[in-house]
């Protein structure tokens, strides 16, 4: 059999041989603590770095569908706080211009066509509700179409207006610049929701779960 040595204040109580006695000054010199066992709450901390980066789904984009000219700029700074339906800018555009004379002429039709037949009368209602799905097609605010409508005149310029409220990221519009449909004017993003992307060390992705407060 094997022999294993044993020192003073080492040996193993009787009748307990799984026991091992350490004498205290080697307990101090190894730092070994001991308590007494009891049900508690073990926790880690898991330290990670992040980037704060805006919700994807709270981003909006101002493009235009039609060519025009910047006439006035209403929001004018990169950080600019704007709220929804309020006003960007005014352009001129001839695209714009025949769009409203072509629903003032259909509404005018429908109107001088009071006493025709059902059919006339249906005919030119399908013209005014052309003409103004056109319009909206453009990306008109229902601001613009129902003043349109009350006053009856062609407006030289028209409003375009915020479809959301948020922070102005990125204006790319200077006042008196020509665009083309799909250039992009605005980049307005909703910052009352955020996103924090972080990049988290491979041994603690066992540590990291849904519903974690962070």
């Amino acid at each position: 059999m094997d022999y294993l040595p044993v020192y003073e204040g080492e040996e193993q109580p009787s009748g307990d041989p799984g026991w091992v006695r350490i004498s205290p000054d080697k307990v101090q010199k190894l730092g070994v603590r001991t308590e007494t066992t009891a049900m508690r709450e073990l926790m880690r901390t898991v330290r990670a770095v992040a980037t704060v980066q805006t919700d994807e789904r709270r981003q909006f984009t101002l493009v235009t569908k039609f060519e025009g000219w910047i006439q006035r700029l209403y929001v004018n700074t990169t950080g600019q706080v704007v709220k929804k339906g309020d006003a960007l800018m005014d352009v001129y555009s001839p695209d714009l211009i025949t769009a409203q004379q072509e629903y003032l002429i259909a509404l005018k039709g429908l109107q001088s066509t009071a006493d025709g037949t059902p059919d006339v009368r249906q005919a030119m209602q399908r013209l005014v509700e052309s003409a103004l799905q056109r319009l909206r097609n453009l990306d008109i605010a229902e601001t613009e179409i129902r003043r349109l409508q009350r006053e009856g005149q062609v407006q030289q310029y028209l409003t375009l207006r915020s479809k959301a409220d948020g922070v102005v990221l990125e204006k790319m519009a200077v006042e008196g610049q020509r665009f083309m449909p799909g250039d992009t004017l605005y980049q307005i993003a909703d910052l009352s929701q955020i996103w924090l992307l972080a990049d988290v060390f491979e041994q603690d992705l066992g540590m990291i779960h849904a519903g974690q407060s962070v």
